[in-house]
């Protein structure tokens, strides 16, 4: 017996990057279809006012810990280890995924972040394990 097909296989839609879960720097002007906008940095981003973030809101509980982010140091030699610990932070914060999980399916939402290469960021890191919870 083959297992059930996830809802967007069913509606025949490619499998990649969620249309509901963007990425954005936090340097970056905040647009109409962003949606919800979440900082998912521990730090605040310098030089960036609060108001000028537009943020609906800051989960410093999903960030990378004090720790792993200074033994990473945004050096993508480091980015697979990087990945594998910081997913292991994650799943300890099964209730904050799940309301972020929830937010997306209500509609859009950008995870705000700093870093100036999205790819290894903790925020893409974040967007993928969001896409497998839902």
């Amino acid at each position: 017996m083959t297992p059930p097909k996830r809802a967007t296989e069913r509606r025949g839609r490619a499998r990649g990057p969620s249309r509901s879960i963007r990425l954005k720097r936090a340097y970056d002007s905040a647009a109409p279809g962003d949606g919800k906008r979440i900082l998912v940095d521990r730090l605040w981003p310098r030089g960036v006012r609060k108001a000028a973030a537009h943020l609906d809101g800051w989960r410093r509980e999903l960030a990378p810990s004090e720790e792993l982010r200074r033994w990473y140091g945004h050096d993508p030699t480091r980015f697979g280890q990087f990945r594998l610990r910081y997913r292991v932070e994650l799943l300890r914060q099964r209730d904050a995924l799940a309301s972020l999980v929830l937010e997306a399916e209500r509609g859009p939402v950008t995870l705000v972040y700093a870093a100036r290469d999205s790819a290894t960021s903790n925020a893409a890191v974040l967007r993928e394990l969001l896409e497998e919870l839902r």
